[in-house]
């Protein structure tokens, strides 16, 4: 089968289209023919293998053994979520049938930046809305399962005033959206190219950042939610108030904040680590896109062989949603 590879950490280039033998489900397993996956910043991060804690945690999750894949990646195609058909069923499943169209993540094993992979059926998969595309479903999942999983742990709820900062990027644009589901009194922050497509998705103001002061003195937030990790605490904890919370995607300074907040007066810094990837969250937001409370933003979409076009755009930080690769 056809399959994304690569072989050493490094820019966007270090990626080659390859052949590859087909996976077989074991018991338990599915087979998944994929449609459409996407290519998305964790994709991005562990390719580059530019930090020593990227390749420290890639090669806890996919190995097991923190030092395994320092110098070299051991998972040779990338790729977390997807969508696609039930190619075959491996002893024991009982959820999925052949034919099934699924969608969700690979998360923590990769290997979707192919024509088939290999799950187990308890991973965080479920069967797909029949009225949402394959392109659709498969940019669902990663934005919006660390969205929510964030934006629970903040304890947002009804009646917060919550602020989305990169409210239009992957994470972002599933913030906004699941912060109002949530109950919440959204400001959504963005730059002016992004406006009108942050603007669609029905937050209760929008901010242009690079044109408004977007946390002025006296301005109290319940939550901020930094969706990009380019929004530091110490620059926004004024804009909250005595018990707000601020909710980062990332950023390794707030591993020194949320424990010294915990005990500390005042605005506290709550992150989810690690990532959860559920099964119930999936069918939570499987829920959402038949009812049209939800839908993901996709910005572009590449071909399976223009991988490297496809990561290069992404990499640019200028993307609106997400890159969607066709399979």
């Amino acid at each position: 089968m056809r399959a994304v590879l690569f072989d050493r950490y490094g820019p966007p280039e270090v990626l080659r289209l390859g052949k590859v033998e087909r996976p077989q489900p074991g018991d338990g397993e599915v087979l998944i023919k994929v449609v459409a996956t996407t290519v998305n910043r964790t994709d991005c991060a562990i390719r580059a293998g530019a930090h020593f804690v990227d390749r420290f945690g890639y090669s806890i999750v996919t190995t097991g053994n923190p030092f395994k894949a320092l110098r070299h990646p051991v998972t040779k195609t990338l790729g977390t979520e997807l969508a696609g058909v039930i190619e075959a069923i491996g002893p024991g499943v009982r959820e999925f049938a052949v034919g099934d169209e699924v969608f969700g993540m690979n998360a923590g094993k990769f290997g979707a930046h192919a024509e088939y992979v290999s799950m187990r059926e308890s991973a965080p998969i479920v069967t797909k809305p029949s009225g949402i595309s394959f392109e659709e479903a498969a940019a669902v999942s990663d934005g919006a399962l660390l969205a929510l999983g964030c934006l629970r742990k903040a304890g947002v709820h009804d009646g917060q005033r919550v602020m989305v900062y990169g409210a239009s990027g992957a994470i972002g644009t599933a913030g906004v959206q699941l912060a109002g589901i949530l109950g919440a009194d959204v400001t959504a922050v963005c730059n002016l190219a992004n406006v009108d497509v942050v603007r669609s998705l029905a937050p209760d103001r929008v901010i242009d950042y690079q044109t408004e002061d977007f946390l002025p003195t006296g301005a109290r937030y319940d939550v901020i939610f930094d969706a990009v990790g380019k929004l530091p605490f110490a620059r926004c904890r004024h804009a909250l108030g005595k018990r707000g919370v601020y909710a980062p995607t990332d950023g390794w300074s707030n591993l020194f904040w949320a424990p010294w907040t915990s005990v500390a007066g005042g605005p506290k810094v709550r992150m989810q680590i690690p990532p959860r990837y559920r099964k119930t969250d999936v069918l939570f937001l499987r829920g959402l896109l038949e009812s049209g409370a939800y839908r993901a933003v996709i910005d572009r979409r590449y071909p399976l062989e223009q991988v490297v076009e496809a990561t290069t755009y992404v990499e640019t930080e200028q993307k609106t949603g997400n890159v969607v690769l066709t399979v």
